[in-house]
């Protein structure tokens, strides 16, 4: 097996560090103790140094050079600053990082100290994500969350003054509580922050978060009594799309809004499926190789088991995916945008005769409503970004369960 033809790189380092567990979160996150940041650092920078060796084992394509950096969580922030120094120093020792690469961090509102911001923006960090979720100060604590109106405000003042104004604010619709007026308010708040990006999500329930367990199972201590109907929270979502769409910020994806220019580059690949790897733990890679012609595409994911991982014995899942199930993964990424897919694009990719077997699914969707298509285009109607997973999974409908499985990995 050869390497596929060059392309950049995203790099994904995964901190699982909280301060507490939020009600709704399903994540491989947690609270830990802090002298575990360190050891956790030191395991990150090892598998940085052995990404090549990993990869031509897999014998799989580890582009050079990375033009999209984002370290997700958890909370990066936490680091202290010599540990972000080290992490980074790591990334450009290893990879040719661009001048111009975007570099992602999430941070927990009021969880930013000084000394953490300034090490941020000498790494070159020039883009933060802060998890607001809500702007209304009982909601973001019945949720778990820190921090109040206030703090968020400052953190964004703190963020624009050491030259870091490429910001997004995320919020939730549908947390315990929220009511029409409430959400109103927060959208409003949001507004007035006159951030670049914003992303809005729709609660789901699962059964791995503390409040899902508590909304299947009964009980109050999360207060799932108070969480919306599905129907207020869709209402909430559409009312997002619209104020968010007046004010500038236009929806490019179905959780993500965006003024001119400030897409996020970094979320962007996995929805065009270009490569990037994962660093860290419960971390996906998606790289790319050639086998006699066709291009493969090796989806990996790491342990989710912190002491696992620390003690460097955590499994990696992988596995392969064929041109004919990158294509019909290629539907439900891409149907995710707004701009949706070009026909063309697609038989270009994976032939004429592999896309021909998908239109009739696509005209099942344009009769429901879910999917519009000028024989050119294929996007998601309104309606059907409310409903995406019911269109997204007439496109596995014929799929295998070991097929699926796959694409299970990383996801």
């Amino acid at each position: 097996m050869t390497a596929a033809n060059g392309e950049k790189l995203g790099l994904y380092i995964s901190i699982p560090f909280c301060r507490s567990k939020c009600t709704y979160c399903n994540f491989a996150s947690g609270v830990y103790p802090a002298s575990e940041h360190a050891r956790y650092v030191g395991r990150l920078v090892e598998d940085l140094q052995n990404a090549g060796a990993w990869a031509s084992e897999m014998r799989v394509e580890l582009p050079r050079i990375v033009d999209s950096i984002y370290l997700g969580g958890g909370t990066p922030s936490l680091l202290e600053p010599e540990l972000i120094a080290r992490l980074f120093g790591a990334m450009r020792e290893r990879f040719a990082v661009e001048s111009d690469a975007e570099i992602t961090v999430e941070c927990a509102p009021a969880q930013i100290a000084d000394t953490t911001l300034e090490a941020l923006a000498r790494a070159g960090v020039n883009r933060v994500s802060l998890g607001v979720q809500s702007f209304i100060d009982r909601e973001a604590q019945v949720s778990g969350r820190l921090h109040t109106r206030a703090k968020v405000l400052d953190d964004l003042r703190r963020l624009r003054a050491v030259g870091i104004r490429n910001l997004n604010v995320d919020l939730i619709a549908g947390l315990a509580g929220q009511t029409f007026a409430s959400w109103d308010e927060s959208l409003s708040v949001l507004l007035e922050t006159g951030v670049s990006h914003a992303s809005i999500y729709m609660l789901e329930v699962d059964e791995d978060s503390r409040l899902g367990r508590e909304m299947l199972g009964g009980g109050a201590r999360y207060h799932a009594d108070l969480v919306p109907s599905d129907e207020a929270i869709a209402q909430m979502y559409e009312t997002a799309i619209e104020r968010l769409e007046q004010a500038g910020l236009k929806q490019y994806e179905i959780s993500n809004f965006a003024r001119r220019g400030h897409r996020s580059l970094h979320n962007m690949r996995y929805w065009e499926q270009r490569p990037y790897l994962g660093i860290g733990l419960d971390a996906s890679s998606a790289l790319y190789a050639e086998d006699d012609g066709a291009r493969l595409l090796l989806r990996s994911k790491t342990t989710d088991d912190l002491k696992e991982y620390l003690a460097g014995t955590g499994s990696i899942e992988t596995g392969w995916l064929s041109p004919e199930q990158q294509h019909e993964e290629a539907w439900f990424l891409g149907l995710r945008l707004n701009q949706g897919l070009k026909l063309s694009d697609l038989r270009r990719t994976f032939g004429k005769s592999v896309v021909a077997r998908v239109l009739p699914v696509v005209e099942r969707l344009v009769e429901s409503g879910l999917v519009q298509s000028d024989g050119r285009t294929v996007r998601l109607t309104a309606r059907g970004r409310l409903l995406s997973n019911e269109a997204f999974q007439e496109f596995l409908a014929g799929s295998g369960e070991d097929e699926r499985a796959q694409r299970e990995i990383a996801s």
